[in-house]
């Protein structure tokens, strides 16, 4: 089990995974990782921290006053031990012999030498893993990985009175969980008429009832299997085989008529989600998959072949596999479309592109902008590929991408354009050089044969 937050605080990260160890007595294992993912920049987990409450500093649990006990736990500190002062030595006492600052207790005569002695947990959390956002340019993770090892322990329970009343009288045990049953039955189907239910739990008014997956809250996740429509996407892009999509498709809504997005998950996520419906998905799945395809809706939606467009985040992914609607623009035209959003045909710069743009059918098409250097030719798909989704109207192209990203691309495409440029001065100036140099080299060879010739 892997136990993971984005915090840096100890009392979420360290404190937590130590109560586990504790609460579990050797039944759980905190697994080293630190040989796993080389190439991710870590720092071990800490085993002595502060807490800190309200301006405060607190080293162990026993600086705790006894109102701040009510929230400060000893699970909170490193040694997990809680401490109870006594009477006389209460730090809210008005005879207090411990005085609490910003920078945590102050010594006083009657301070004890285990008071100055800095608690460190006796677990080696040192196995748990800390990311730090300026290590490597990323967000701040904890990383915990835990591993059961044995049955764990069973939670002992002190027998009620209630308990020991019912094993002495069986007959009594029968009749008050008889008229509890009953009572909430007739509860039950109170509630059922005030909210409009009959007895047969149909719904009489005309508010329906959202469907939700087995979990409240979370919509399903559902196998995408309309061919229909995988069918149309397959053609309208022209998808190679090499690129699979059935059974490789999921929506989060089990109306096939309304499914707005549809995610692409890899091989082995199919795999779990297949054996989480065997055993009646078990597993609460929040987020999953990829988005590749939503719904595009416009006035011109009627007349297109294929209702789904191409998201953003999924067009790196699918781009090398895209046949048709596809087309390569210049730098200039590519830089003009992030600009205005929408341009007419008849007003790129590229006159042939503009007829190509033309002849494309109707709804979503990907635009990727070509290098200078290969302004004709097939194009090769790499990391460094700029492309974007457009829409294709009748009688212009329409970028569909936020105005951030458009934002984002064309600092992009700035920067490669004056690296571009950069190399082509230099380019000239290796030219020049070298054809000043070719002068000389012709100046000092007629010379040189001059001489020889006067000799």
């Amino acid at each position: 089990m892997v136990y993971s937050t984005c915090s840096m605080n100890p009392v979420e990260d360290e404190a937590v995974v130590a109560e586990i160890l504790r609460k579990c007595g050797g039944s759980v294992e905190l697994v080293d990782v630190s040989s796993e993912l080389p190439q991710l920049v870590r720092r071990p987990g800490v085993r002595k921290w502060k807490v800190r409450d309200k301006d405060l500093w607190l080293a162990s649990h026993r600086d705790a006053s006894k109102f701040q006990r009510s929230h400060i736990l000893q699970s909170m500190f490193p040694s997990g031990k809680s401490y109870v002062a006594p009477a006389n030595k209460d730090l809210e006492h008005e005879n207090d012999e411990i005085v609490i600052s910003e920078d945590g207790i102050q010594l006083t005569e009657d301070t004890s030498i285990e008071d100055l002695i800095e608690e460190v947990s006796d677990l080696p959390l040192e196995r748990c893993m800390r990311i730090v956002p300026h290590d490597q340019n990323s967000g701040a993770f904890f990383i915990a990985v835990l591993q059961k090892l044995s049955p764990l322990p069973a939670i002992q329970e002190k027998p009620s009175k209630k308990r020991s009343l019912f094993k002495k009288n069986p007959e009594l045990q029968e009749k008050i969980i008889g008229s509890v049953y009953l009572t909430k039955m007739i509860q039950r189907k109170s509630k059922a008429v005030v909210n409009g239910e009959t007895d047969s739990g149909k719904a009489v008014g005309k508010r329906k009832l959202q469907l939700q997956g087995k979990w409240k809250g979370v919509d399903p996740v559902l196998f995408f299997k309309d061919e229909s429509i995988i069918n149309s996407i397959k053609i309208f892009y022209g998808i190679d085989e090499s690129f699979p999509l059935d059974g490789h498709l999921i929506s989060r809504n089990s109306d096939k008529n309304h499914v707005k997005r549809i995610y692409y998950v890899s091989k082995s996520v199919k795999d779990v989600l297949g054996l989480n419906f065997r055993v009646g998905q078990q597993l609460k799945i929040a987020s999953v998959g990829l988005k590749m395809f939503e719904r595009q809706t416009s006035r011109e939606g009627t007349d297109t072949p294929c209702s789904f467009r191409i998201s953003s985040e999924g067009l790196p992914v699918i781009l090398p596999h895209i046949t048709n609607q596809i087309l390569y623009a210049s730098p200039v035209d590519f830089k003009h479309l992030l600009q205005y959003k929408t341009i007419k045909f008849a007003d790129f710069v590229d006159a042939e592109f503009g007829e190509k743009a033309s002849k494309l059918m109707m709804g979503c098409c990907v635009i990727v902008m070509r290098d200078s250097k290969t302004m004709s030719g097939p194009i090769k798909v790499d990391e460094s590929t700029i492309a974007i989704g457009c829409w294709k109207g009748r009688s212009n192209l329409s970028v569909m991408v936020t105005a951030i990203d458009c934002q984002e691309m064309l600092e992009r495409l700035s920067f490669r354009m004056e690296a571009e440029k950069g190399s082509s001065a230099q380019e000239n100036k290796l030219n020049v050089d070298e054809l000043k140099l070719n002068g000389v080299t012709k100046v000092e060879e007629s010379e040189t044969i001059q001489l020889v010739a006067d000799a």
